[in-house]
């Protein structure tokens, strides 16, 4: 049976030797030898170099041996100098090994001046950062040539471990604050010169654009609901908003639903058409005409569709770069978290895997400078709240930050978490104050870094997956997918969703079984 390279931690990739495609690994030990005796002759020389370098930066065994010391005692606020090193390596009887005072002796003899430290640190990490390739790509061609390994997991673990190297990489240096404050207001400008002062991307929605002033750049945002309420429905009324009607392009990555089930739930969005009738194509003249007037909008508007199942973190790193370089996109939708995976990567728990899913998605929102809006699922402690006097209270059944599942890591990197909370579903029907709440939904932003917290409603037109604007409709609100009751006085029937009677894991929009027509 193959060996799984992604069950090996990347501590064990094999060092380089002498061997490896008849030549020597990428090495310095003369600038090795310039910055350990630096900075045991320069008090403040290690604080310098401390970002750059790890002790595996250094190819001499002995060096490493030095600077591991150099690190226990920076991290104890300790100071540095040939005597303080020596009696650390005494301490961890490490000082024979490394060739004793006589070593350190020399490091620090050859050093005149400490004026091209950084320098020299740089082209030393540039050569274990070499070194550390080599030895991946070893690793990889070493198990590509076994024709037991599963290709598709071993594609996994070279961009795990591309990633995991090249994230080491990405240091930025610190910034004096004139250019940052000189960016704030050309942003500001901008964001002045935008009808309705929306300095992000635009939702479309209007009382939910008014809080947020727009998804803003290098944010992640965080939606998460329950099923059956309405998550992907809700994103996929935005993809309609802003690719069609503010013509921003914007990728969906969907690991639960296909590319055509998507774009049958922006038709029935667009042209308002039941998705019985788009699944069997069981149209009237004046329904073709309506269904043609209708994709006219979505063709040729920039959206993106991705369904690769089981997508990595990594995969979606790649493919969102591209589309970045290529489209320049605005916005990226994830359908939903809980989907993804980090392969490549060793984990203890799922919930430490979701930490390392959200933190890169908050990471590759600030590379790419754009907002990403991830869906997320709930616990299901939501559905046993309120089973007490407050049975009826539209609070009651609220979703919560503490809800979330994995809330941890998620709730902790996300800079705006929001909820969709539809108390009809609950069988609420008006709130404290007798408004009726048939075909409302709330949209609860739950944490804003940056913002104001609080609730917006919209409405919510089940039978063509559609959200809007309380304003912007004033036809009635039909069936919302409610469990069955009759209220004929109203002129409401509502009929169960077969999808909800099957207690799906996630399911708010149509099934991967085509059950459910909504």
């Amino acid at each position: 049976m193959a060996q799984n390279p992604t069950n090996r931690k990347k501590s064990e990739l094999p060092k380089p030797g002498a061997d490896a495609l008849g030549k020597m690994p990428p090495q310095a030990p003369e600038l090795e030898e310039a910055v350990l005796g630096a900075i045991m002759i320069e008090k403040d020389a290690y604080p310098m170099v401390a970002d750059l370098l790890r002790p595996t930066s250094f190819y001499n065994d002995q060096h490493m041996l030095i600077f591991e010391a150099i690190q226990a005692l920076a991290s104890t606020d300790q100071p540095i100098d040939m005597l303080t090193v020596a009696e650390k390596l005494k301490q961890q009887g490490k000082l024979v090994e490394v060739g004793g005072m006589t070593k350190l002796a020399d490091l620090t003899n050859k050093i005149a001046s400490t004026a091209h430290l950084r320098f020299h640190a740089q082209i030393v990490a540039q050569k274990a950062t070499a070194r550390e390739l080599i030895a991946l790509s070893s690793r990889i061609s070493e198990q590509a040539y076994n024709e037991t390994q599963d290709v598709a997991e071993l594609m996994q673990y070279a961009e795990g471990g591309i990633f995991d190297i090249s994230q080491r990489q990405m240091k930025r240096d610190v910034t004096q604050i004139d250019p940052i404050i000189t960016e704030a207001f050309a942003r500001m400008r901008k964001a002045a010169e935008n009808e309705g002062n929306i300095s992000g991307t635009p939702s479309g929605f209007t009382e939910l654009d008014k809080m947020t002033s727009g998804w803003q750049k290098s944010d992640l945002i965080i939606l998460a609901a329950r099923p059956a309420m309405g998550k992907t429905a809700f994103v996929l009324s935005m993809v309609k908003n802003i690719a069609v009607d503010y013509k921003r392009p914007v990728a969906m990555f969907s690991l639960e639903m296909s590319n055509v089930q998507l774009a049958n739930r922006l038709i029935m969005n667009v042209c308002e058409m039941e998705g019985e009738k788009i699944k069997n194509g069981k149209l009237s003249q004046d329904e073709w005409q309506q269904l043609d007037q209708g994709v006219i909008a979505l063709r040729g508007a920039p959206i993106y569709f991705d369904d690769t199942p089981s997508l990595s973190v990594f995969e979606l790193r790649s493919k969102a770069r591209k589309l970045k370089r290529e489209h320049d996109i605005q916005l990226i939708i994830i359908d939903y978290l809980q989907l993804m995976n980090a392969s490549g990567m060793n984990f203890g728990s799922r919930e430490q895997e979701v930490s390392i899913i959200s933190r890169n998605l908050k990471a590759l929102a600030k590379e790419l400078d754009i907002p990403i809006i991830a869906l997320s699922q709930l616990n299901r402690n939501l559905e046993s709240r309120g089973n007490g006097k407050n049975d009826n209270s539209v609070d009651g059944k609220a979703p919560q930050l503490a809800d979330l599942r994995e809330s941890g890591a998620i709730e902790q990197d996300a800079d705006m978490v929001l909820f969709i909370h539809r108390p009809e579903y609950f069988r609420i029907f008006t709130d404290t104050n007798g408004n009726d709440l048939r075909g409302m939904a709330k949209i609860i932003i739950a944490k804003h870094r940056n913002g104001a917290i609080g609730d917006i409603t919209l409405r919510f037109r089940a039978q063509y997956a559609k959200f809007q604007n309380v304003d912007d409709a004033d036809t009635p609100i039909a069936d919302a997918h409610m469990p069955s009751q009759s209220n004929s006085s109203q002129g409401y029937i509502r009929t169960a969703s077969k999808m909800n009677m099957m207690n799906m894991a996630d399911a708010d929009g149509i099934s991967a079984n085509n059950d459910a027509p909504w």
